[in-house]
């Protein structure tokens, strides 16, 4: 099925290795949808020049840059021109469908949602990512959008996140857990439980509490938690992962009959390596914002940025931001 034209902004500022990493992720989502046109924010010397020798790419060139340790909502109202300001603007004015960025996470979180504004009834957006667990892939949310909240806001959440489930990994009727430390609805803190009532009551798809262990085995769809816990969790899950790869690469290769023994491993290992690779998801959607808004991880490499891009394209193409609109407009609206 040929894919629909969509518009998408790329802020070639952001991330540790940019511009030169981000040029080559664009390079290489162009070269995998024909339907994709990007606008590139930056330094005119790098957009303008870029810009004019591929066809689908326009520059939007911008005279500020928002650091890594700036205050994010202060360097958001102060720098108007910024490449993350200036994207998020013109998806705001219908220029595109959608921005990405892997530059200051509180950056973008902050310019999308006092530019792009919020879907209404939208309390608080919440960031959400694609684990890869055993069973099937896993959406974790908030990780780190909203280190604390109201039971309200972990049932929009949960819509949220299901919407998301809809539109990226085509899963018709996503099951829903509440992330805690054990499954009985009377189990955990005050906010779990009064949660738990709401989502119990709202949430289509909703399977009830769930575990820890369930956020690598993938048991429900989607894992809704507070910011705090989310981004605790996905961090260990990183540091657990990294660990456990360079562990099994050291024992594999700490003789020589290891050594012989992995080369006949190699594919399964190298298999599930790429499985478990955060650059295959390219980025973190900021969920609630009226627009599409990917968010890379700072050390993205070409491959990263350019699964970034192509998630935002299939997110825009697949109307996650109406999709949301709809289920927050269902159930009462948090305050």
């Amino acid at each position: 099925m040929t894919e629909r034209n969509v518009t998408i902004v790329v802020d070639v500022l952001g991330g540790d290795f940019a511009p030169a990493v981000v040029l080559e992720g664009i390079d290489a989502a162009l070269a995998g949808d024909s339907a994709l046109t990007l606008l590139i924010t930056g330094p005119s010397e790098v957009v303008v020049p870029f810009a004019a020798a591929r066809e689908n790419v326009r520059a939007v060139a911008t005279t500020e840059f928002i650091d890594m340790g700036e205050h994010p909502a202060n360097a958001v109202r102060a720098k108007k021109d910024s490449s993350i300001v200036v994207g998020c603007r013109l998806v705001k004015e219908g220029e595109a469908e959608g921005f990405f960025s892997a530059g200051s996470t509180g950056a973008c979180m902050a310019a999308a949602t006092l530019v792009m504004g919020r879907i209404p009834g939208v309390s608080r957006p919440a960031i959400a990512t694609i684990i890869p667990a055993a069973e099937r892939p896993c959406i974790l949310l908030d990780v780190g959008a909203n280190a604390d909240c109201k039971p309200e806001n972990l049932l929009q959440f949960g819509l949220m996140g299901r919407a998301y489930a809809q539109v990226i990994l085509g899963v018709e009727n996503p099951s829903v857990g509440l992330l805690n430390i054990g499954e009985e609805p009377t189990k955990g803190s005050i906010l779990a439980q009064e949660a738990h009532a709401l989502m119990a009551a709202e949430v289509p798809g909703f399977a009830g509490n769930v575990e820890g262990r369930a956020i690598s085995s993938g048991t429900v769809d989607v894992i809704v938690t507070d910011g705090f816990t989310g981004n605790v969790a996905l961090k260990l899950l990183e540091g657990t992962a990294k660990s456990l790869l360079g562990q099994i690469k050291t024992a594999m290769t700490s003789n020589t009959l290891r050594s012989i023994a992995a080369s006949v491993l190699r594919k399964p290992l190298m298999e599930l390596k790429e499985r478990l690779n955060p650059d295959v998801y390219g980025g973190a959607p900021l969920l609630g914002v009226r627009g599409v808004c990917i968010i890379g991880h700072g050390s993205s490499n070409s491959r990263a940025i350019a699964a970034g891009i192509a998630v935002a394209a299939r997110a825009a193409r697949g109307g996650l931001t109406g999709t949301i609109a709809e289920a927050i407009a269902g159930p009462t609206e948090a305050v």
